[in-house]
């Protein structure tokens, strides 16, 4: 069998290494792919598949990219679950003795994109590694501004139900959305697990030496990360897995932030979903969304910031109020918000320009956009010093303007540069000595050759002869075929053509040499001078970074004051007392979308003792779901640092917001709609502490009637009684009303409706009581119904009614649901029926069922029983 060629196995020795990926093999100005590689890129990019002669019978299966537009196919790539591995020449092919010397440069995976054009702007891009074993360390991190983190979940039991840590570990993956996860252990959970990279970890001690090197310290006490050694051993693999995918120093990657996850108000998957903090339920950005109607920023990095306060809200009183004493100034100070906003339009994106700085991968334009963005610092220093708020005064204090790197840039680099930085015309004049006597040889050399032009057109008398320049012939003198008879004999023919001659003369040649020279000379030390101006740029990337961070900052309460200024929001007044009162609230986000009508503000007061759980009756469409999220999203609001949408509120700190409003089948689970809802709710209770908000909506409308209602109940009572927890319980089961005359801290509320004839008015409006009615026909009606079905349901219902079997004991209701058996299921009372002998045993057997301390083993025992008897009964 024949041998690959010589270029075949280098590539195969290269590919090797790099078995995972799509390697993107360099050759002149394009990137190849061969066999298996090529057979994929040509489906996924839609690419003609060509072949190339590898040395044996049947040619390699062959595709390739141009060089210059290669970032839109690996983009491409990395959408369709693709690594994409790049292959450079490491020399010059002319001056290459044999194969140009290659080597991968880098590795693109999801997690570690820089490239700006595969990148949302306003939201961060993060790798994160895991590290799980008795508890947990997670680690992430976005390369493309150099944002690092790293927590830690530790627990001594390998069964301890109640830390939830791996249902932490789970929520805080959803939380930070990463794109890449690489962890030694998979989650049981598909929607994460299937970005997850499974990999064997290597030892502390090799990932306390990464560690230790890439920060260029002597120990980890420096992070205070000592005695956290899963957090060691989750920051150590990120690191490792970007030494070897990303092949260069990432200086920009310098500050580790170390966080515990209860120092944020608490927001589970669920939660953030139904609130539609980030994303509409239904995946979608933009409109319809919190972020939509806070986002005034004028920065990608005021962007992400903005992001992060809406994901992560504070339950720290001190911190949440500095942050609202610096909204409340720019609120009051128009004309400073309309200033500071003026000088953040010119910025661009600093933290990812200085990535790419870090990288090696910027050129001139990024230098001149950075130049652009901190030529508005000493603007915006300014107008900090006009504000007196705590938070604004820190950063004025510590506000790096970066005025050596304006000078810098601005006497270095061109206005408008090319795009390649190792073709020359970057550097300005006047920059370098050398580079302008270099310069002045060029551009003396073709005044020459234009002087020499018109000197032989006179001498030799062809009036259309013209001097030319090509890359393989170089200078030439060329003639038309009507002009030859006047050609010198001095003149040297160099190429014939169809239409005329092209010649060259000694001296010709010789300025040729000169002005190539200068010319090779020139780009060379273009080239090198940019490197050490990018160099001096990459050396001050952490007083960048800083400067970059507070802009990120005054962008984000710039952002909040806007948007209370343009909503009508107030000020919350925090507290640590446990009650809040909301005076006309409303939901920042459906007021924005409503068109045709006004938003119906509303009150409300929860607090630690009378008011603890509300319970809130009225039908579907009244707008029960409405006014409990609002409630849930003003409170969220004001945790981080944001005016609300209401008339006045005093708000408590709180640990954790939880959020059950509808559900659905989750078929990939095997899991039914009722199903989901009940492991929401048992997230909910096992979970909720008496510092959290409930939100909870239909509570066991997912199964039938009784139990449902059984559920409900049951739940009511557990919150109340063991959780304390603050809670809004919407519901259809109106016999849940009657606990308000039970549970001291329960207090009944309805929507009030307007009946006119047989149709009904939504009034939008929580006043205290109850309902008795479900108006579901008239919703059914309002919704469009055709009028034959709403009739005939009408004429059901009528049915229906007048035969309840439980119609006869309706006077008896509150005397039969007791706080151990709540709805009665027979046509006569059979408590009070002596003659029952087997019912009276199963009353007994029920009545002292303890549900508080029954274990399950015993529940499955106790059922049992009962079911026997009730055969017989």
């Amino acid at each position: 069998m024949a041998k690959y060629t010589p270029m075949m196995e280098q590539y195969f020795s290269i590919k090797e290494q790099y078995m995972d990926c799509i390697l993107l093999y360099r050759l002149g100005d394009f990137y190849e792919m061969f066999f298996d590689d090529a057979l994929i890129a040509s489906k996924v990019l839609e690419i003609a598949l060509t072949g190339r002669d590898c040395g044996q019978e049947e040619r390699a299966p062959m595709c390739g990219v141009p060089f210059h537009a290669v970032d839109n196919y690996i983009s491409k790539l990395i959408e369709n679950g693709y690594k994409v591995a790049i292959c450079e020449q490491l020399e010059d092919p002319s001056a290459a003795k044999g194969i140009v010397k290659r080597d991968v440069i880098r590795v693109i995976t999801p997690g570690t994109i820089i490239d700006q054009g595969m990148l949302d702007e306003k939201s961060n891009n993060y790798l994160c590694c895991t590290y799980v074993d008795k508890g947990f360390g997670m680690c992430y991190a976005d390369i493309s501004t150099g944002d690092l983190y790293v927590t830690e979940n530790i627990s001594l039991s390998d069964f301890d139900i109640k830390s939830n840590r791996f249902d932490l570990l789970k929520e805080e993956l959803l939380k930070i959305n990463p794109s890449e996860i690489i962890s030694n252990k998979l989650t049981q959970n598909d929607a994460i697990d299937s970005m997850i990279t499974c990999s064997e970890p290597l030892s502390y001690s090799e990932y306390k030496e990464i560690i230790l090197k890439h920060f260029k310290v002597v120990s980890l006490d420096s992070f205070g990360l000592s005695d956290n050694s899963y957090a060691v051993m989750a920051l150590g693999m990120l690191l490792n897995y970007l030494n070897n995918t990303q092949k260069t120093n990432l200086d920009h990657i310098n500050k580790l932030h170390f966080y515990n996850v209860g120092e944020y108000l608490y927001l589970d998957s669920s939660t953030r979903k139904n609130l539609e903090l980030i994303e509409t339920v239904r995946g979608k950005k933009g409109q319809g969304t919190l972020y939509h109607v806070l986002d005034h920023t004028m920065t990608a990095m005021g962007g992400r910031q903005l992001k992060k306060w809406i994901e992560e809200p504070l339950k720290n009183i001190v911190l949440i109020n500095k942050r609202l004493d610096a909204v409340e100034e720019l609120y009051g100070n128009v004309m400073a918000s309309n200033n500071i906003k003026e000088c953040l339009k010119s910025i661009y994106d600093i933290e990812r320009l200085i990535s790419r700085i870090v990288y090696g991968n910027c050129n001139g334009r990024d230098m001149n956009a950075l130049k652009q963005s901190v030529s508005s610092l000493p603007d915006l220093k300014s107008e900090l010093s006009e504000l007196s708020s705590k938070m604004f005064m820190e950063i004025q204090e510590s506000f790096d303007t970066l005025r050596d790197i304006y000078d810098l840039i601005d006497s270095s680099i061109v206005d408008e540069p090319p795009i390649s930085v190792k073709e020359g015309g970057i550097i300005k004049e006047g920059y370098n000595s050398e580079l302008d006597e270099i310069k002045e040889i060029t551009v003396h050399g073709k005044n020459w050759i234009s002087e020499l032009q018109n000197k032989e057109r006179e001498a030799t008398g062809i009036k259309n002869l013209k001097i030319g320049y090509t890359k393989v012939f170089g200078y030439y003198l060329e003639v038309t075929q009507s002009y030859l008879r006047n050609v010198p004999e001095h003149y040297i023919r160099k190429q014939t053509l169809a239409n005329c001659e092209r010649y060259v003369t000694p001296e010709l040649k010789e300025m040729e040499a000169k002005i190539l020279n200068a010319d090779e000379q020139l780009m060379k030390l273009e080239y090198e001078l940019f490197l050490e101006i990018r160099q001096q740029i990459k050396s001050q990337v952490v007083r960048i970074q800083e400067t970059a961070f507070n802009i990120a900052i005054i962008d984000t309460l710039n952002s909040l004051a806007i948007a209370a200024i343009r909503n009508n929001y107030v000020r919350p007044v925090m507290n640590n007392n446990g009650y809040m009162k909301i005076v006309d609230g409303r939901h920042p986000v459906i007021e924005k979308i409503m068109k045709n009508e006004m938003f119906v503000p509303n009150d409300t007061y929860i607090d630690n003792k009378e008011h603890r759980m509300s319970i809130i009756t009225g039908p579907n469409m009244a707008g029960k779901s409405t006014y409990m999220r609002q409630v849930a999203l003003i409170a969220l609001l004001a945790h981080i640092g944001s005016f609300v949408p209401a008339k006045r509120a005093e708000l408590c700190i709180l640990d954790k917001i939880f959020t059950r409003v509808g559900a659905s089948d989750d078929l990939s689970q095997g899991q039914s709609t009722f199903m989901v809802e009940m492991s929401e709710v048992s997230n909910i209770l096992n979970n909720a502490t008496e510092n959290s908000l409930l939100i909870l909506d239909e509570i066991g409308r997912g199964t039938s009637t009784y139990d449902g209602l059984s559920i409900a109940w049951s739940v009511v009572e557990y919150i109340t009684k063991k959780i304390k927890a603050k809670t809004l319980f919407a519901t259809h089961y109106h016999e849940l009303s009657e606990l308000e005359s039970k549970l001291k801290s329960v207090k009944n509320y309805r929507i009030l409706i307007k009946e006119d004839n047989d149709k009904i008015i939504f009034l939008r409006k929580i006043v205290e009581g109850s309902v008795d009615r479900s108006y579901g026909i008239q919703v059914a009606n309002l919704a469009g119904l055709p009028d034959e079905v709403v009739v005939r349901a009408k004429e059901i219902l009528s049915q229906l009614d007048e035969s309840d079997i439980n119609k006869p004991f309706a006077k008896k209701k509150k005397d039969r649901i007791t706080d151990n058996f709540q709805v009665s299921m027979f046509h006569e009372d059979p408590i009070e029926n002596s003659k029952n002998k087997e019912y009276k045993e199963l009353s007994e057997i029920i009545k002292h069922i303890d549900i508080n301390n029954v274990t399950p083993v015993k529940a499955f025992t106790l059922l049992n029983d009962i079911i026997e008897k009730a055969k017989h009964i």
